[in-house]
């Protein structure tokens, strides 16, 4: 079986060819983020306190994907970690994570950096 890493330039190799720095995303400050039970809970604050109309929960991918964006990550980095760990192609994987990032950053969870 063919190394999905392979099939995916890393951030290193994908800044050569575009001649580019990758995107990194990290979290918004301006959220509350906590695990509760198993599940990972996100709040944005709004001046000072907490939004309960816009509580946000992951499924176990997302919320290993939302930890792994604390540090700061690019769209191919967390491709990557989910092609590595998962049943899917590297091509599908980033797919995937840039519509999840995608997603996140349209709520304000997300920012780029």
């Amino acid at each position: 079986m063919p190394n999905p890493r392979s099939e995916l330039s890393g951030p290193e190799d994908l800044a050569k060819s575009l001649n580019t720095v990758p995107v990194r995303h990290t979290r918004n400050s301006a959220i509350v983020s906590r695990e509760v039970a198993g599940e990972t809970i996100v709040v944005p604050i709004c001046r000072g306190v907490g939004d309960l109309d816009s509580v946000y929960t992951f499924n176990p991918v997302g919320r290993i994907l939302w930890r792994l964006l604390e540090n700061g990550q690019s769209a191919e980095e967390l491709a990557n970690w989910v092609a590595a760990n998962y049943e899917v192609d590297a091509k599908q994987a980033l797919v995937d994570v840039q519509s999840y990032l995608s997603e996140l950053q349209d709520v304000g969870l997300v920012r780029t950096v």
